[in-house]
């Protein structure tokens, strides 16, 4: 039975591997293929123009155009027809059928391949760029403030508003899990999240050895996948995070590699640097509150991630260990509702190691629908954290 188990096991971790590799292999093949339609573009539109002119027997003389009597019965379908025959002759460059179309937009719908294709326009369009910047205005927070350090952007103008040590390196405590479900959420289907993972001892132990909190999950329980992604966030569990991980990547070392590259994706590896999925405190496990800003924001542009990241509460799936499932809550944002902070704070997520106090990272909009993120750490009680939150946002939301 036990040998049954371990070969089970062998082969998930394989297939997992094995999926993996091919996203990887699916990027860099979408990757190719927009840089090799943007050299294609703009030949395919002069062809398709030179198709229509012969076909609707429009001849050009000394600048004006002129109608062959003979071809008075073209139509615009036939025009239509012209366009998509001459596309379809690019099938032999590998261009996919939502490409082509592409092709003969000039360009215009960069961000429909994928939609097409995955119904998910995230990797067919241009990356986009994440980044915040200091100005003359840049407020310098002080004392008003409990935490030791604190910063707030304005996400649409890309403008740091405020900060207080921004830019120190500390240890992001379980904010790092906003990374882990970022991560996550890039790597798989949203149809597998009704997919299901076996909690093992390993995983169960991994956050009662080094004292984190955990959602409850017990050894040999068959949860969701959607189940690891709220219990990651909502009660910041251990045994969720480390169990999604496992799932993504097979183990939590090689989730932990694609965390570090997702950083290096973001412009942050060289203030950023995460040794594993929780936030447990490491030495080499580190960033600045202004990479966790940026992380946040790019999290905010996931849908997943959002649903997750907004979460008040959530009810596991029944198992047969909780037949009733397990209730979690976002305390912060359950702490934060009622409060007067100037406009709604939509995702957050708290964090706390002794190294670096009570921190959080928040998302909010002001009635105008503009986002803001602030980001404190530092602070010597969860309320204290909550509080600056909302002191901040009633300075600028308000």
């Amino acid at each position: 039975m036990n040998e049954q188990l371990t070969n089970r096991e062998e082969e998930i971790s394989a297939r997992r591997a094995q999926r993996i590799r091919q996203m990887r292999e699916e990027k860099e093949r979408q990757r190719r293929r927009r840089k090799q339609i943007k050299k294609l573009a703009p030949l395919a539109v002069g062809a398709v123009l030179v198709f229509v002119i012969l076909f609707a027997g429009v001849k050009v003389v000394n600048g004006f155009t002129s109608k062959n009597p003979k071809d008075t019965e073209v139509t615009e379908n036939t025009k239509d027809a012209g366009n998509a025959e001459n596309i379809g002759n690019t099938e032999n460059t590998g261009i996919s059928e939502a490409e082509k179309k592409l092709a003969a937009t000039g360009g215009a719908a960069v961000g429909t391949i994928n939609e097409e294709e995955n119904g998910d326009t995230a990797d067919s369009a241009p990356k986009k760029e994440y980044s915040a910047r200091e100005t003359e205005a840049t407020r310098q927070l002080g004392e008003e403030i409990v935490s030791s350090n604190a910063v707030l952007i304005n996400v649409s103008s890309g403008e740091i508003l405020a900060q207080k040590g921004a830019k120190t390196k500390i240890n992001p405590a379980s904010m790092t899990k906003i990374l882990t479900v970022l991560v996550a959420a890039e790597h798989i289907d949203r149809e597998a999240l009704d997919d299901t993972f076996t909690m093992t001892l390993e995983i169960t132990d991994y956050g009662y050895v080094h004292d984190c909190s955990s959602v409850g999950f017990l050894k040999d329980e068959v949860v969701t996948v959607r189940d690891l992604f709220y219990g990651t966030i909502l009660p910041s569990g251990a045994d969720a995070a480390v169990g999604l991980a496992t799932y993504v990547a097979g183990s939590q070392e090689a989730f932990v590699e694609m965390m570090n590259e997702k950083l290096k994706e973001l412009g942050l590896s060289d203030t950023a640097n995460f040794t594993n999925c929780v936030g447990i405190y490491d030495e080499e496990h580190y960033c600045t509150l202004y990479d966790m800003a940026i992380i946040l924001e790019a999290a905010a542009d996931n849908e997943l991630c959002r649903e997750v990241l907004s979460a008040h509460t959530y009810t596991t799936s029944a198992t047969e260990q909780h037949p009733e499932g397990i209730t979690i809550s976002n305390w912060f944002l359950r702490r934060i509702e009622d409060k007067d902070a100037g406009g709604e704070v939509l995702y957050a997520k708290t964090g706390y190691v002794v190294q670096s106090g009570n921190c959080a990272a928040s998302y909010a909009e002001d009635v105008g629908g503009n986002g803001y993120i602030c980001v404190t750490a530092g602070a010597n009680h969860v309320w204290k954290c909550i509080y600056d939150h909302v002191d901040i946002y009633k300075q600028f939301l308000g």
